[in-house]
């Protein structure tokens, strides 16, 4: 939520953002609460013929600085590399610790499940411990004997429910007062809660248990499965090892689950012949990997964490990459001040050398020299835009500006974070572009490639998707070099037509005719796909801006549904002289992807906003304080309708039953102000952007305060409030479909 202005009250956030206690939990509960409207639903990433159990997943433990620490005015840390992440856990020391609803969207526009944690460390935690099994009644335990409650199954269920994250990491840190018996009882309870989860979220909510207490209730991490903690890995969805292992241990681990999902035949009569971790697979085990050095892990940390993956993933195993918020902690100095810097070590981490040929010093070890974390782990598309529109416009969930259509309509010295607004920055740029022939291969040389994020200019956003090619010259008289420039892959529904639409910029900086063409290609490994790609519109937009938009199929047999493909560029490079070295950059300002109607003839509505209305709050008498909210609607041309056959089988009008097609859906909104004044006409070339929609979780709602307004207004009426909204294609609404409210009040002051 980039919004005007600095020092922010908590009440633009989240509400409720974590509970330090039960008891806290139960007041929440306690009070009605609608689902929140802003929070996008799970999206599972689809199977593809690259996919592979034989590679473990990846879960990230985020970790940092006790969580919660992202500002509307300010830069904090981001995480960007959700196509290798398959979960993610939010953590916290407090009690119970909700995932931020950004970073619920940032996770599930990708196709990540997002985990909240619960946590019990220390021995005061221990009355915790209890109430969660037993409940809240005053129950008596006698003789070890545990009552077993569903109250709190039911209330956490709910709340992941209502805040519309996945599940949790349960993290035991406190001893079990009642030893064994405790023990038995929690695990019981965790199936209580796995069976509520799968009840309000569906069959994607997970539990994972952390390597803590073993069966007979103390603390004991044992770095693996074994007989000690197998109980809780069996009514766990996954398992997160502690960090202390060796590679010795994972071999030794293999073995170990080997003889639990395919157990040697015991001579006599069987009572179940099943396995007992029938349901489980090597991927259900996640190896720690703490990313902060000097905590005693195999291999050391940091940069050196290679040497850890090196047996988890190969193996099979999935890994838990626990504070990969180092980069910005420990590595980068004064990372609100020197993004730029966080970002070289961030993607170093990530990707590995930020050019070609380029070294990372490591200590020398057996594992050999660096490799960075996506080595190891696949790198998934994001959800099938037949079911959920892709659209990107490249944020790293940071910037400094803002603009709407390419204009700057917010200028900050310190920066904005707000993890909603992250989307893809281009999962087949990084570390650098791969540029390829088109057609035919050509003796020479490739363009050499780079890509930044150029957060200096945006279209609809912070900030743009830069890729630079330089070529060198080419004796030959008029050689067009016709280059593929692959961006971003999809996992598209076959026999299904796709629209896609871009909007970029170029720049040369010699003479040099450049001409990129938006186009779509299978990555298919295993089978080529036809595609065919059909060029609809160009169109030149203010502020040096440019739209293209493609229509896409995928022509598969009937036995495949699913194609894997990359969208990019065909870039024609001619210089006025051949000979010349040429340099050319394209700004990616925003790309969208969605499914389209196979029919011409089928009715879609137009997107409008309507009813805002503007609630002043009760705890303050400040009248420019307040909810700021609205409806969307979906409205259809007007058009000539007449059935001559009452038999005709020719309906009057199709409609497109689609989730893509079916209702509007915005991205964000953009929310301007202008005093009522004589003085000023009030329309929305005289208003002030004073922020988006985002932080809080509600769709269609902003909360309003001062401090969003800029300083040296006089309000000698109200206030005119302007709501624009942005779709999930990009589109910004004109004026005349959106809302508008006027908040009058007898007396106002400077602000």
């Amino acid at each position: 939520m980039p919004l005007r202005g600095e020092r922010h009250s908590d009440l633009v956030r989240d509400e409720a953002p974590y509970f330090k206690s039960l008891a806290e939990l139960d007041v929440w509960f306690a009070q009605p609460h609608d689902k929140l409207s802003g929070v996008l639903p799970y999206q599972p990433r689809p199977d593809i013929d690259e996919q592979s159990q034989s590679r473990g997943k990846l879960l990230i433990c985020h970790d940092f600085k006790g969580g919660y620490t992202e500002s509307p005015s300010s830069l904090c840390y981001t995480f960007n590399f959700w196509p290798l992440c398959d979960t993610f856990v939010y953590f916290s020391h407090n009690r119970v610790t909700i995932p931020p609803s950004g970073w619920i969207n940032a996770a599930h526009k990708q196709g990540t499940k997002m985990l909240g944690t619960l946590i019990f460390e220390h021995v005061e935690s221990q009355p915790d411990c209890l109430q969660l099994v037993v409940g809240r009644a005053a129950h008596v335990v006698r003789d070890e004997k545990i009552p077993i409650s569903q109250r709190y199954a039911v209330v956490l269920a709910e709340l992941a429910h209502q805040r519309g994250f996945d599940g949790y990491l349960l993290n035991f840190e406190a001893p079990l007062p009642y030893k064994a018996g405790h023990a038995r009882a929690l695990a019981a309870w965790i199936l209580l809660l796995r069976a509520e989860l799968r009840a309000r979220i569906g069959p994607h909510a997970e539990v994972m248990w952390y390597d803590s207490v073993i069966y007979d209730g103390f603390i004991w991490h044992q770095n693996r499965i074994n007989g000690y903690n197998l109980p809780f890995f069996l009514v766990s969805d996954s398992f997160f090892t502690n960090y202390w292992w060796k590679p010795e241990t994972q071999t030794s681990m293999i073995q170990y689950f080997t003889n639990l999902t395919h157990p040697t035949p015991v001579p006599g009569p069987s009572t179940d012949p099943r396995p007992i971790a029938a349901t489980k697979t090597l991927q259900s085990i996640y190896s720690g990997v703490d990313v902060w050095p000097g905590r005693g892990q195999y291999g050391d940390s940091g940069f050196c964490c290679y040497r850890a993956f090196t047996h988890t993933s190969p193996l099979g195993f999935s890994t838990a990459i626990f504070a990969p918020g180092w980069t910005w902690e420990g590595v980068t100095e004064n990372p609100e001040k020197n993004w730029k810097t966080w970002w070289e070590n961030e993607r170093k981490f990530w990707l590995g050398p930020l050019k070609p040929g380029e070294i990372i010093p490591v200590p020398d070890s057996p594992e050999g020299p660096f490799k960075p974390a996506t080595a190891f782990f696949l790198d998934l598309p994001p959800p099938d835009p037949f079911h959920f529109t892709f659209y990107t416009n490249f944020s790293p969930g940071v910037g400094y500006f803002w603009f709407v259509k390419g204009k700057k309509v917010l200028g900050t010295n310190d920066g904005w974070t707000d993890i909603d607004k992250q989307s893809s920055i281009g999962n087949l740029v990084w570390p650098w572009p791969t540029p390829s022939w088109h057609g035919a291969e050509q003796d020479e040389a490739l363009p050499t490639a780079s890509t930044t994020l150029d957060m200096t200019d945006g279209y609809n956003g912070g900030n743009t998707l830069k890729l630079t090619l330089t070529h060198a010259g080419n004796e030959l008289e008029n050689a067009v070099k016709a280059i593929w420039l692959p961006v971003q892959s999809l996992a598209v529904t076959t026999r299904e037509s796709f629209e896609a639409r871009v909007v970029y910029k170029t720049i040369a900086d010699t003479d040099v005719d450049f001409s990129p063409y938006l186009y779509v290609k299978s990555l298919s490994k295993s089978h080529s796909t036809p595609l065919t790609v059909s060029l609809v519109t160009i169109t030149e937009l203010p502020y040096g801006w440019t739209q293209q938009v493609i229509n896409f199929t995928s022509t598969s047999t009937p036995d495949q549904t699913t194609e894997l493909v990359a969208i990019g560029f065909l870039v024609d490079i001619k210089p006025t002289v051949p000979s010349a070295q040429v340099t050319v950059s394209l700004f990616l300002g925003q790309l969208a992807i969605y499914a389209t109607p196979s029919s011409q003839s089928v009715s879609i509505g137009t997107p409008s906003i309507t009813g805002a209305k503007f609630t002043p709050t009760r705890h303050t008498a400040d009248p420019l304080e307040g909810i700021l909210a609205w409806d969307i609607a979906s409205t259809f041309i007007p058009e000539d309708v007449d059935v001559d056959d009452k038999e005709s089988t020719t309906p009057a009008w199709l409609l497109h039953d689609t989730p893509t097609c079916r209702f509007p859906k915005f991205v964000y909104f953009n929310v301007y102000a202008v005093p009522l004044d004589v003085s000023v006409n009030a329309d929305p070339e005289n208003a002030v952007f004073i922020g988006t929609t985002g932080i809080g979780g509600h769709a269609n709602r902003l909360y309003v305060e001062r401090a969003c307004f800029p300083t040296g207004w006089v309000e000698q009426v109200g206030v005119r409030f302007f709501v624009q909204g942005v779709t999930d294609r990009g589109e910004v609404l004109p004026w005349e479909r959106c809302a508008t409210v006027d908040h009058r009040q007898s007396r106002f002051s400077r602000i």
